[in-house]
């Protein structure tokens, strides 16, 4: 079977959850063939350089969406009218314009998309047709028409100008030459592993080729933009109109793709209020690598017995602040006891939430020293994996008895079910999957609530006993439902579940373009390596070349 791989921003690229769960299922399904197509968040991933590619990727095409890029040549009246017509359409359905139903307005912005994508088609790009005045001026009449929402009315430029930079990137795959016979339509099956803008490519192969698309969400987009949107990093209008076309584009995913593959719960909830058909969604949790974790899971006694860890990005969503003042808590019972962070900033905004810890730590708790002649040191430490005092990141989660968790945002939670394959205790803040990855095995606490935190870690700093069977617990399930082993088997399966209700069928042709009989034998759709005319197949070797041009 051959695979096309969407991703945006991950793999093949280094870094990332989401690159490695990708290099982990392409590595464990050798059996097939994948050509990734991936988008590019920045130029620091080029940079980077990518993973080292296993032999099954037959070829891997980049694009970048977050520049401006080739905007062509600029449309002809004919073309410009059609655009006009179809992005009027598009934004009047993101507007909920009109007097039609939900199930209408997502029948016109679905044919809004397709119609631009066939537009793209015929003039070769729209990249500069959605940065013109002439998109500014088609969303302007969709804010200030009758029936669109009060926060568009108020829309003023800056807000129209900025919300069409945003739908020109998020529409950049509309412009990919990723959609001929030899990309995409040759697949046959799309797997995009996630939505939003990575997902438009599988579904423009779905509209053009009939080519079926899967989709996994580990992180749902459409949540994940919600969230990015806050009250102080956009102007209402703003916020209203992004959220708006990421929801509608979001429920266009769900509902052409054939099946929907959440990484838990948590994000099937989200998929389903968002329209997704139940009937079509299977659960598959992340495939994680569990061997990395097994010296320290089958050494509990490493621990310090007084040391809390927290591993994690630090950014203000895992409220950091709270664990401190929890910390604050735990020392009044337990004055021996510590707490070590060992985190990475994320971005501008996490550099600046690190130092309001730091300082926040320094003002909670003055160095401390044995006696009148020590240096003395501070009980909360900051680090980083690297660092001699976490050299590895299992190294990380051996420091320490109990493992916390102190998110008032989460999805799937990644340090929690490696803290479990570590076979920690943890304590953690009912938020996202988290009460679905414990299972029972850890202590779950509100958000926001320093007090319940603090009473949780003591519980278990005082309970060794009842510390070792939690972490026994919580190896056993993470073994049992999170290995790399039980996704890969999951993914296998659905392939073929897919393949066999909708197969792709092409007609192969001879160089006089004259049907070949029999060129399609059935044992080319059975997983192995097969004899396939190369008509089919196209060049054995991989090809690296992107929408910018060959590697």
């Amino acid at each position: 079977m051959r695979i096309g791989l969407l991703t945006e921003g991950g793999y093949p690229y280094v870094g990332g959850d989401t690159g490695l769960w990708c290099d982990r299922l392409v590595r464990g399904l050798g059996q097939h063939e994948f050509d990734v197509y991936a988008l590019k968040s920045g130029r620091q991933q080029e940079d980077d350089g990518w993973v080292p590619i296993p032999p099954q990727v037959r070829r891997v095409r980049t694009a970048g969406l977050w520049t401006a890029g080739d905007e062509g040549a600029p449309l002809g009246r004919r073309a410009r009218r059609r655009f006009t017509e179809h992005y009027g359409e598009l934004l009047g359905a993101v507007c909920g314009l009109g007097e039609d139903s939900a199930a209408e307005l997502a029948d016109r912005f679905g044919n809004a998309l397709y119609n631009l994508a066939e537009l793209a088609r015929d003039t070769g790009t729209l990249t500069g047709a959605l940065r013109s005045d002439h998109a500014v001026t088609a969303l302007e009449r969709a804010c200030r028409a009758p029936g669109a929402p009060r926060a568009a009315h108020e829309a003023r430029v800056p807000d129209l100008l900025a919300v069409t930079d945003h739908l020109a990137r998020a529409l950049g795959p509309l412009s990919l030459d990723w959609y001929g016979e030899d990309a995409l339509a040759a697949v046959d099956l799309c797997h995009a592993t996630s939505g939003g803008p990575a997902a438009l490519p599988g579904l423009l192969a779905r509209h053009f080729s009939g080519v079926p698309l899967l989709v996994t969400e580990y992180g749902v987009q459409l949540r994940a933009h919600y969230l990015a949107l806050g009250p102080d990093s956009a102007a209402p209008a703003v916020r209203s109109l992004l959220a708006a076309f990421h929801g509608r584009l979001a429920a266009e995913v769900y509902r052409r793709a054939e099946i929907l593959t959440p990484g838990s719960s948590h994000a099937r909830r989200w998929q389903e209020r968002c329209g997704a058909d139940r009937a079509r969604i299977r659960t598959v949790h992340p495939g994680m690598d569990a061997d990395r974790f097994a010296e320290v899971g089958e050494a509990p006694d490493r621990a310090d017995a007084d040391t809390l860890v927290w591993v994690g990005r630090i950014e203000p969503g895992r409220d950091l602040v709270s664990l401190l003042h929890a910390f604050a808590e735990v020392r009044k019972e337990e004055p021996h006891a510590r707490l070590r962070i060992v985190g990475v900033p994320v971005g501008p905004e996490g550099e600046a939430y690190l130092a309001q810890c730091r300082a926040l730590a320094a003002q909670l708790f003055p160095d401390e020293a044995e006696g009148l002649h020590a240096v003395g040191d501070n009980p909360v430490s900051f680090t980083e994996v690297g660092a001699p005092e976490a050299p590895t990141l299992p190294d990380a989660y051996a420091a320490g008895a109990v493992v916390v968790l102190s998110s008032v945002v989460e999805g799937f939670p990644v340090s929690l079910a490696e803290a479990m394959f570590c076979g920690r205790a943890t304590v953690s803040t009912d938020v996202g999957a988290v009460v679905e990855v414990i299972g029972g095995t850890g202590l779950v606490v509100p958000p926001r609530n320093p007090r319940a935190l603090a009473e949780a870690c003591v519980a278990l700093l005082r309970d060794p006993e009842r510390r070792a069977r939690l972490g026994a617990a919580a190896r056993a399930r993470a073994l049992e439902l999170f290995g790399v082993e039980q996704n890969i088997a999951a993914f296998h399966g659905i392939y073929l579940e897919i393949m066999s209700h909708c197969p792709v069928r092409r007609v192969a042709v001879d160089e006089a373009g004259e049907p070949l009989p029999f060129a399609d034998p059935a044992e080319a759709h059975v997983p192995g390596h097969w004899t396939v005319p190369t008509l089919l197949r196209g060049s054995p070797e991989p090809v690296r070349a992107g929408a910018e041009g060959a590697r």
